[in-house]
């Protein structure tokens, strides 16, 4: 029986436990005046958070810590001063596509994605390179251009090519874990409450990357280890290695589904369903089996990855299995006795996996299957209702198989990209938390985008248009790889093709198929830039009068106008995968944002005649280039003139 606390509430814990929602990474274990360990805030560690400049704190602690840790914090929290351009001419239906791939350094690309989709994300995978010695990895300085901290950090050698990360370098570990930490952290914010992130991870770091994402996600939000049983170690050590890991976190385990069911539990419960559906409306047993044959026939292809289950009888759909067969290894050796021929079957090569007791119960109850005779092996009847699908801590699919995923897309080659992962093994886990329309996948290290071409092929599938966001650095191929070889310099160039490729396939097949075009292939590129807006030069009381003039215009000159409404979009944290259209106004050009969401003209010479033709559309938002109205009058007009024709319209100047 639990007693009374006869005392008010301990706001101190109330208030850690609010910090812990805000930074997680703050709270840690310290000893009370009686020596008893208890949660506490990381005070240095908050400062840091808060603070704009390196904070120092000697304080012990239960953390893990290296060199460089309060950089990647500050890294983290500190603004750029850049923009996505958008490159239509790379994209496919760019002005009505649903999904976006950004070119350029994902620190900066998260940063830059942080108020369009904040707490927005269902479902984020990575695969970043592991820290061995032939790795690139990525410092962060943003007082420098990523050309200059590339040469700084040594990943560029004197002719501009990235170098690796040798295990000589002293700082090897931590450089790694500072290039993580900091990115893990923005991805933190983009997640939604229920969002769930899968780190692709080797034995090298697989350990340090769990105690960094206890600290940046919270210990009760790890969800667990999978381990990825990839591949046969022909060359082994002291142990052949011969599996990876991915570490599954999220961001609050209260509110992600405690049972994840993907799209087969959907598939499974309609087999089932009809099932006891036909078996009430037929007595007889080959009616009922010419009922089931006939609407599974009709279905099939509907019911992938179940579509084994062909079989009913009274006690409901079934598949025939090889689940008696021992795999691997020496089974038991009996005889069963075919009950039409009157002989023992053929036995597996390997043996049955049961002893025979356990036959005879299988036998007795029905759920062994008889080929036409005994020269066929015998399966074991598994029904529908008992299959069950759930996320294993083990998964094993042959690594190699992630070659021939990318060989197939681009047959003129032999080898496109080395050690891509294979689409099947990303396919078993996305559609357990991607289950709806519309839900936002990332993938920030997307490589040759293995997992965009995973999601595309399920969303076919499974008839959804699951939306994605890639990120991808410019990062030279192997110069001795077959793409570079033949003119394809950069791993981004491959990750975009064969998003191009995958798409063009998948529309193929829908149209065959359904015959309709629903699914959305469709992408817009953009590449990470400096900002749209001039750069500052001279304080004022440098500036001469002759350099004024220069002042009033201050957008660059090299900007379009497309990269302006981009640019835009982020300023207000609007979604960049929205819909967007074009129409001509009185001879300017306007773009309209999801319908009237937001309209944007950036032409010059606007007049009072074309901004009340823009306010009759009514638009939520409205921008236009400061510089671009006709006179100082029209522009102290321009909210008089909203505020009779659309008073709830926002109005912004860029």
């Amino acid at each position: 029986m639990d007693k009374l606390k006869m005392h008010s509430p301990n706001l101190t814990e109330a208030n850690i436990a609010k910090l812990a929602k805000l930074f997680p990474n703050c709270i840690t274990e310290a000893r009370d005046a009686q020596g008893e360990l208890k949660k506490a805030v990381d005070f240095d560690l908050l400062r840091q958070e808060l603070s704009s400049s390196i904070v120092e704190g000697p304080q012990e602690r239960y953390q893990l810590n290296w060199p460089g840790k309060r950089e990647a914090l500050l890294a983290a929290n500190a603004p750029i001063a850049k923009t996505l351009r958008p490159y239509i001419n790379e994209s496919v239906d760019f002005w009505t596509a649903g999904n976006i791939f950004v070119e350029g350094d994902n620190l900066e690309a998260l940063k830059l994605l942080q108020e369009s989709y904040l707490a927005s994300i269902k479902l984020i995978y990575i695969d970043p390179p592991y820290n061995t010695k032939s790795d690139f990895i990525y410092a962060d300085n943003f007082s420098e251009n990523i050309q200059e901290y590339l040469e700084r950090s040594n990943q560029k050698d004197s002719s501009g090519r990235l170098v690796a990360n040798p295990e000589a370098n002293g700082r090897r570990h931590s450089d790694w874990l500072t290039m993580m930490y900091s990115r893990l952290k923005l991805a933190r914010n983009l997640l939604r409450d229920d969002g769930v992130i899968f780190v692709s991870i080797d034995d090298n770091e697989v350990d340090s990357l769990q105690k960094i994402c206890e600290e940046i996600f919270g210990e009760a939000n790890i969800l667990g280890r999978i381990v990825w049983k990839n591949a046969t170690d022909n060359n082994p050590t002291t142990i052949a290695i011969e599996h990876e890991y991915v570490l599954v976190c999220c961001k609050d385990k209260l509110k992600v589904s405690p049972v994840w069911k993907s799209s087969i539990s959907d598939v499974k419960d309609l087999i089932v369903r009809k099932g006891l559906e036909l078996i009430e409306m037929h007595d007889d047993d080959e009616d009922l089996k010419a009922a089931y044959s006939s609407w599974f026939k009709v279905n099939k292809s509907q019911l992938s990855p179940l579509d084994g289950y062909k079989y009913i009888d009274r006690g409901g759909v079934f598949a025939g299995i090889r689940g008696v067969h021992n795999p691997g290894k020496e089974g038991y050796r009996y005889d069963i006795i075919h009950p039409e021929t009157g002989k023992p079957c053929t036995e597996p090569l390997m043996g049955y996996r049961f002893p025979l007791e356990t036959m005879k119960g299988l036998l007795a109850e029905g759920k062994i299957i008889f080929g036409e005779d005994h020269t066929k092996l015998i399966e074991l009847k598994v029904y529908a209702h008992e299959y069950q699908e759930k996320l294993s801590s083990v998964i094993e699919i042959d690594g190699r198989s992630g070659a021939y995923d990318l060989r197939a897309l681009f047959p003129e080659y032999k080898t496109v990209f080395e050690n891509p992962k294979p689409v099947k093994f990303l396919q078993r886990f996305i559609p357990l938390v991607l289950t709806d329309e519309g839900d936002v996948f990332l993938d920030f290290f997307a490589g040759s985008s293995s997992s965009i071409h995973a999601l595309l092929e399920l969303n076919l599938k499974e008839g959804k248009n699951r939306k994605f966001i890639a990120v991808q650095i410019p990062e030279k191929c192997n110069e001795k790889s077959e793409p570079y070889r033949d003119g394809v310099q950069l791993i981004s160039e491959i990750s975009k093709e064969r998003i191009r490729r995958v798409g063009k396939l998948l529309k193929g097949l829908e149209a065959e198929r359904d015959g309709i075009d629903r699914l959305d292939v469709g992408f817009r590129v953009f590449k990470i830039d400096s900002s749209n807006m001039k750069e500052v030069y001279y304080s004022p009381d440098t500036v001469s009068q002759d350099l004024l003039f220069d002042q009033v215009e201050n957008i660059r000159e090299d900007r379009t106008p497309e990269d302006l409404l981009f640019q835009v979009l982020l300023d207000w944290g609007v979604d960049l995968a929205l819909p967007i259209s074009k129409q001509s106004i009185a001879g300017k050009t306007v773009f309209f944002v999801d319908g009237d969401a937001l309209a944007a003209c950036f032409d010059t010479g606007i007049d009072e005649d074309f901004v009340k033709r823009l306010a009759g559309h009514k638009p939520l938002r409205v921008v236009f280039r400061d510089a671009g109205f006709a006179s100082d009058s029209v522009k102290i007009n321009v909210e008089q003139v909203f505020k009779l024709l659309s008073p709830a319209t926002e109005i912004k100047t860029l």
